[in-house]
């Protein structure tokens, strides 16, 4: 009698144990599923909010090949870059508009991708936009284009949305820098928010020294609303406004 209940109890035992390490394995395993889901999703999420600007494709406009050479050496470049708020209103031929977009992100190693700024891991968190009289457009550095996203001249909202600063509406051209943190932090963590406006400053220095070196004229402007600027160019809620910079011939 006493062995009947001994084995009972065994038994009990075994199927108590049994049961428990199979629902904690099915727990584990449901958990890993979802946050293989949500890892899977938040990457996904990530690639969209990237690369939503590719859904406003319009019209497609092919740069002209940038310059190499110059009789403008560097260090006159340096020399004689000033901030130039006092545009005449003239045209930006389009081969200078292809030199500074650029000079700004442009592919000078085709093999691996590697671009005229420099950019922690190589990651490239840039997005630049051009702003003109008969629209804005994206520039893409792959291909070395400009996909036009919206028509109509913004350069008088934009200038509104840079708190007044009238020059920018008459600036021929504007160009327009802004970053997908995600694309860095995802890497380097709150860190990457440094790289990336380190980025953008390295960015903003090789347009201003490219204008100086085409005899144009050119300002880094900080003050914006970020939010106005955003909603004017149709941004995907991933995109930050870093720098607003107005191009053209000086007055």
């Amino acid at each position: 009698m006493r062995s009947g209940r001994r084995k009972l109890f065994i038994f009990l035992l075994v199927f108590l144990f049994t049961g428990i390490c199979t629902l904690s394995s099915c727990q584990v395993t449901e958990q890993a599923g979802s946050y293989t889901r949500y890892s899977m999703e938040k990457e996904m999420n990530a690639n969209d909010e990237s690369e939503g600007l590719l859904n406003l494709e319009e019209e497609e406009l092919m740069l002209p090949e940038p310059d190499f050479e110059s009789d403008f050496s560097l260090e006159k470049t340096l020399e004689k870059r000033r901030s130039v708020r006092n545009f005449s209103g003239h045209d930006l031929e389009l081969d200078k508009i292809s030199q500074l977009l650029w000079a700004a992100q442009g592919i000078t190693q085709k093999d691996t991708g590697y671009r005229t700024t420099p950019s922690a891991g190589a990651l490239y968190p840039l997005e630049v936009f051009l702003v003109k009289s008969d629209g804005a457009y994206h520039y893409q550095p792959e291909e070395h284009k400009l996909v036009k996203l919206l028509s109509g001249d913004l350069r008088d909202k934009l200038a509104k949305g840079s708190l007044y600063q009238d020059f920018i509406a008459i600036a021929p051209v504007t160009i327009v820098i802004t970053a997908v943190y995600e694309r860095t932090s995802s890497k380097y963590g709150d860190r990457g928010i440094r790289y990336v406006h380190m980025e953008a400053g390295h960015c903003c220095q090789n347009i201003l020294l490219q204008a100086v070196a085409m005899n144009l004229g050119a300002v880094p402007v900080g003050a914006f609303d970020d939010d106005y600027i955003q909603n004017l160019l149709d941004l995907p809620s991933g995109y930050s406004v870093l720098y607003v910079i107005p191009v053209g011939y000086p007055e």
